[in-house]
């Protein structure tokens, strides 16, 4: 396993941070003991969704899509309370649909980094949690190149870091990771459930967060993301 950084001890605790999620449950699952430590220091900026949540369920008509983009929505900012109590943010949503990802370099593509890139600027950001590259989930993998732009252009000097939603281990060359402190299992179950339209029946058939996935750990890792790092 790569070795470990505390992040209260590194050079990152005292930057602000931002979580780019792919979808609604994921910043839980990935960064929940992250939000919650840099909540609590007060260096918590921004919370971002790449999508909107509405490919989770099938809908019959555009009253049927809204209502579940709102449910989604309800659900996140939910979970963020529970994670961030009092210091909890309003999040950010970039407004795609799932599993239907723009192409890079595409004119949406490129608006989209554009708003990104314009959000972390005025929310002076230090540092990002993307997700790994190499992740299964297309809107994954999107998310990550879609960081990676706005970065580029953000005209501010900001550190990426790769977490993991699906699980596996990080290759070998990734360089040493920083660790959060731990947090209770229970609170992240708590802030997982929050988000009933992925972990029950509530809105009907659709997806639901796969068993291993809502097996909770107490500790995020974050890893460096450099070029030889990103594909």
């Amino acid at each position: 396993m790569t070795r470990a950084i505390p992040l209260a001890r590194s050079r990152h605790a005292r930057a602000f941070w931002c979580v780019l999620a792919p979808h609604p449950d994921d910043e839980t699952i990935g960064t929940g003991a992250l939000i919650a430590q840099t909540a609590k220091a007060g260096r918590l900026g921004a919370v971002v969704y790449l999508t909107d949540g509405s490919g989770s369920h099938p809908t019959e008509n555009t009253g049927a899509r809204r209502a579940l983009v709102q449910c989604r929505a309800r659900e996140a900012s939910l979970a963020l309370r529970r994670l961030a109590g009092p210091r909890a943010l309003r999040p950010v949503f970039l407004g795609w649909c799932d599993g239907n990802p723009f192409a890079v370099g595409s004119g949406e593509f490129r608006a989209t980094a554009r708003q990104l890139s314009s959000v972390l600027r005025r929310l002076q950001i230090d540092a990002i949690a993307i997700p790994a590259i190499d992740e299964t989930h297309c809107d994954h993998v999107a998310a990550h190149r879609l960081a990676r732009a706005a970065l580029a252009i953000a005209r501010r000097r900001i550190a990426p870091f790769a977490y993991r939603v699906w699980g596996g281990a990080m290759p070998r060359t990734m360089r040493p990771a920083l660790v959060t402190r731990p947090m209770p299992v229970a609170r992240r179950r708590h802030a997982l459930q929050a988000h009933r339209s992925q972990t029950s029946a509530a809105m009907g058939p659709g997806f639901r967060v796969p068993p291993q996935l809502m097996r909770q750990r107490d500790r995020d890792r974050l890893y460096p993301v450099g070029r030889r790092n990103a594909r």
